[in-house]
């Protein structure tokens, strides 16, 4: 008897029976964009093996001006299909199915082609679009469709149309992007023409024994976006044209709402998809922020869904539903739906990956391989690079020693678990916890570990970590001082008025956590909906409450500084430092950048402004946090190379860049790699 009843059902849909109820969501990797297709067929396969029932690949163009950056991949020619279906072949012979996501960005485009129903320029793009006429709106339709005859001639199984997102499809459906006046505009059952009209030609040209998705858009969370009734009638027009399911997509990209980053709670959409169940007899895929078997399977049966889809979860554990179905839920690594590694990659040009399984993307070179002669490994740290070294030379065969100071493992982890919002932190401790527990490493916590204590292993990784940098402000050794380690380890008394020196991650993580007053919102679904705004889009058009955003107040007045003299945040994730500083903007914490701290005295932080030292200021407060950067941890390494010991350093001892456990993650898997 499975711990998952629904989630594990098959789902018949008539010409195919799908393993299950587990959809792979698509997410743009850049791994096409490489033209490595064995590369691209491996990423595929390895998660058809681990049991997905239908994956979907990142978007590819129906033609140039559609796709999302000049270069962006499609099916374009016979060579293209070709390279295809080496990925098609070794899904199928893996024993998965796949479909192919035909995504056109309308004026999303990151190029000075970009079309769309009306020249109405996005705000997330430099480029303003040009307006279709009837000819090139044919074209498009004809784009469309000739891609998935293609995909199918690829060996796909089927097509997902991208309608939502607010990218093309999605432009033509509402008021704010499409001011047309001929048959594509105006009325909704205008403006709804061409997406039903290019499901029903897709259907057309691919027969039927042939899976077409729609990608529909269910709460677009922009001003002027559909109604309930807008979204409904055109579910069912799609149903009619062909369609053999309905997938959710929820936000336009250009929306002020987080969807799908960490601090949004598990399941969060799953509602709005539960509305149109029983509104049409096709399946319903729900989505966003389902990163649990357990999660999935609630979806399903309290009827929200007929099937969830999960992307990202699939770039944190390929093997996700085999190890569901054999009840070893307990060992899926975690999506923490960080961005980090996926996202923040992907609008940087970069090949995605996951901060914490730095093999996905890259399963053709980072290969952990069975050791030819195992050695005695000690590992100094098990923060996250030396959990990732140490659990992965054990994996190669190696007799690992995992030494740390401290009573449990995660290192700063264990600081950012504590932040409203990171509460995914708290899975993946346990989930290093459960790894380690069947490794066979022998783990030796609370034991600082010495130079002579070292003697005598093979290897040696010092992964350290941090110390908090000194700024070396006069007064900062006053009773109104303490550093940001007193804050998230607990224990530090903190005023009602509080000045929090630096704006670096660690600085936003402690102003986030010092503003809330009660429980974290995240962890109470209507009071993250209240506090971003978002309602019920049978009330309120486009799911935006018109009173707007109506955060818990504040637990205390914070003002939060830094030495550069630019927006504070700035440096932050490229998809997620929005959220942060919108957070603390709706919490009314004071942000002031380009100061000189001068001292600090029982008034409080006196600063003044830029090279000259101008303006100076008294910050009142009642006490003042230290988030002014960090230094490597070095000293253990220090005295092992004045010893003549070999050894390696990773992680934060190695460079001290704020709390990155993606680079310290990935540089800890990779040196063990190689030994």
């Amino acid at each position: 008897m499975t711990e998952y009843p629904h989630l594990l059902t098959p789902l018949d849909l008539g010409h195919v029976v799908l393993p299950n109820r587990v959809l792979m969501g698509s997410m743009h990797t850049g791994l096409e964009e490489t033209r490595d297709w064995n590369r691209v067929a491996e990423f595929y396969a390895l998660r058809a093996r681990g049991g997905v029932g239908l994956m979907v690949t990142g978007g590819m163009a129906p033609n140039a001006e559609g796709g999302v950056f000049p270069g962006a991949a499609g099916l374009f020619s016979g060579d293209d299909i070709a390279n295809h279906r080496h990925v098609t072949d070794r899904v199928h012979d893996a024993g998965g199915r796949i479909a192919m996501q035909i995504l056109h960005a309308g004026r999303y485009a990151y190029t000075r082609e970009c079309v769309a129903p009306s020249a109405v320029k996005s705000p997330i793009s430099p480029f303003r679009p040009r307006a279709l006429d009837s000819a090139g709106i044919e074209k498009q339709i004809s784009d469309i469709v000739t891609a998935a005859v293609r995909a199918r001639e690829a060996g796909y199984d089927g097509v997902e149309v991208m309608g939502s997102e607010g990218y093309f499809l999605n432009q033509f459906l509402v008021t704010h992007t499409n001011r047309r006046t001929d048959q594509w505009g105006g009325p909704f059952e205008n403006r709804m023409r061409l997406p039903v009209e290019v499901v029903r030609r897709v259907r057309a040209a691919v027969g039927a024994d042939f899976i077409v998705i729609y990608r529909l858009s269910m709460i677009d969370l922009i001003p002027e976006g559909q109604t309930w009734d807008e979204v409904l009638t055109l579910a069912r027009a799609i149903e009619a044209a062909g369609a053999s399911m309905l997938n959710t997509g929820i936000g336009w990209h250009e929306a002020r709402v987080p969807t799908i980053a960490t601090s949004v709670p598990r399941a969060a959409f799953s509602w709005v998809t539960g509305k149109l169940m029983g509104e049409v007899a096709i399946p319903v895929i729900t989505s966003n922020r389902i990163n649990t078997p357990e999660v999935g399977e609630q979806i399903l049966a309290e009827g929200c869904a007929d099937m969830v889809s999960m992307a990202r979860p699939f770039l944190a554990d390929p093997d996700f539903v085999a190890k569901a179905r054999a009840g070893r839920a307990r060992e899926i690594a975690p999506c923490i739906a960080c961005n980090q590694a996926c996202l923040d990659h992907t609008f940087s040009g970069k090949i995605s990956s996951c901060l914490v399984n730095p093999r996905a993307c890259f399963e053709t070179e980072l290969v952990v391989s069975p050791a030819q002669a195992p050695r005695k490994i000690a590992v100094v740290g098990a923060g996250p690079a030396g959990l990732a070294a140490a659990l992965t030379a054990a994996e190669a065969g190696h007799r690992v020693t995992l030494f740390d100071k401290d009573s449990r493992v995660g290192g700063q982890l264990n600081m950012a678990r504590k932040v409203p919002g990171k509460e995914e932190f708290h899975g993946l401790v346990e989930w290093y916890e459960t790894m380690l527990a069947g490794s066979g490493i022998a783990v030796r916590l609370g034991q600082t570990a010495t130079r002579d204590m070292l003697r005598g292993f093979d290897e040696v990784i010092i992964a350290t970590g941090v110390l908090p940098r000194d700024p070396a402000i006069p007064g900062q050794e006053g009773p109104n001082v303490v550093n940001y380690i007193d804050v998230l380890r607990g224990g530090a008394d903190v005023g009602a008025r509080v000045a929090i020196v630096g704006a670096g991650g660690i600085g936003f993580d402690v102003a986030e956590y010092l503003a809330q007053a009660g429980d974290s919102p995240t962890l109470n679904l209507n009071d993250w909906l209240s506090e971003w705004g978002i309602g019920d889009p049978a009330e309120t058009r486009g799911g935006l409450r018109p009173e707007g955003p109506q955060p818990e107040a504040p637990a205390r007045q914070i003002t939060l500084l830094q030495r550069r003299a630019e927006k504070l945040g700035k440096r932050l994730g490229k998809t997620t430092g929005w959220i942060h500083r919108a957070t603390l903007q709706m919490k009314g914490v004071q942000m002031i950048g380009g100061v000189n701290y001068e001292r600090i005295d029982r008034d409080g932080l006196h600063i003044t402004h830029g090279k000259a030292r101008e303006n100076p200021q008294v910050i009142a407060c009642d006490t003042v946090v230290l988030c002014a950067g960090q230094v490597s941890e070095r000293s253990l390494a220090d005295d092992l190379a004045a010893a003549g010991i070999a050894h390696h350093v990773i992680g934060g001892a190695d460079v001290a860049t704020e709390l990155d456990a993606k680079r310290a993650i990935d540089q800890g898997m990779r040196l063990a790699a190689t030994l």
